[in-house]
């Protein structure tokens, strides 16, 4: 990796590429390390170096990827000019600051998220029965055959060997799944319960709000007051489309991508769920149903 050391004045002084280790990138930086900040970009690998600065009581500070590559940009692109620009902007005051999730919490958050990840394939894999059921135009299920115990006879249906074999793969996939989420999510929520006890309770507490649900909120928020307004929130869940405007005329729609896409999901369902368990819901707000799902996580938000 590329580090690069700028002081006060502007002038380069470390400029150079470095194993990733621990102990190299200390040894570099000790020189400077009475008065350094250290900033590095948002990638999957900010970890160790967060964690070194924290054993050694060196300021850190995470860099949103995207901002920066919409502030800097740029038609060459390497992790040598990468490093001069992160240290270009954080001596300039334009350095763009993302949250560096606490250590304690972090690895159960990379769990809940690995849990999604299975889940979802499984997802994927009842999707599939369902869209080959309807390629050969045989009747609907009766029942959810995301359910263990409305899985049986589902093969059968099929007179093809091939096709019924495909199923039968599905079938044995979500089988082998199912018992690995169970003990997953077990983990997870005791965990969660040794971690953050009094924020779980009062998120399950909220109607349409289950034990994902709960859980894949307290992980991605973690602490409530890292938010100053319930704009940077919304902003941060994604409920609301960001517009691009010039001289008050709309001129499209960018940045899509920034923020958190596990907690919009979970902001969704919950805004869904809300209209299944509340009476308010549907009586005090009945134009709440109406409303595109976009909207109903940005109110339910709100």
């Amino acid at each position: 990796m590329y580090v690069c050391i700028i002081d006060q004045k502007g002038k380069t002084r470390v400029h150079k590429n470095i194993k990733t280790d621990p102990e190299l990138l200390f040894d570099l930086v000790f020189p400077y390390i009475d008065d350094m900040v250290i900033g590095v970009e948002c990638v999957f690998c900010w970890y160790w170096v967060a964690d070194l600065c924290s054993e050694h009581k060196v300021t850190f500070v995470l860099g949103h990827a995207l901002y920066m590559k919409a502030i800097h940009g740029g038609k060459t692109k390497n992790d040598k000019i990468d490093s001069y620009k992160i240290a270009a902007l954080l001596k300039g005051g334009n350095f763009p600051i993302a949250y560096p999730y606490p250590a304690k919490m972090r690895a159960t958050r990379d769990l809940l998220r690995r849990r999604t990840y299975i889940a979802r394939r499984c997802s994927e894999l009842v999707a599939h029965i369902q869209n080959t059921n309807t390629q050969y135009n045989l009747p609907a299920f009766a029942k959810k055959i995301s359910r263990k115990y409305n899985r049986q006879g589902v093969a059968e249906r099929f007179e093809d060997p091939s096709v019924k074999k495909s199923v039968e793969v599905d079938l044995a996939i979500i089988d082998s799944l199912n018992p690995i989420l169970a003990q997953l999510e077990w983990y997870i929520e005791k965990t969660a319960r040794q971690q953050d006890y009094q924020t779980l309770y009062l998120l399950r507490s909220i109607p349409g709000v289950g034990q994902i649900l709960a859980l894949v909120i307290l992980y991605e928020i973690h602490d409530i007051k890292r938010f100053p307004r319930v704009q940077d929130f919304s902003s941060y869940a994604r409920p609301i489309k960001p517009v691009k405007e010039s001289n008050g005329k709309w001129a499209g729609k960018s940045n899509k991508k920034i923020g958190n896409a596990h907690l919009k999901w979970a902001i969704k369902e919950a805004a869904n769920g809300s209209l299944v368990k509340t009476s308010w819901v549907k009586t005090e707000i009945g134009f709440f149903i109406h409303l595109p799902i976009y909207r109903r996580s940005f109110f339910l938000t709100s």
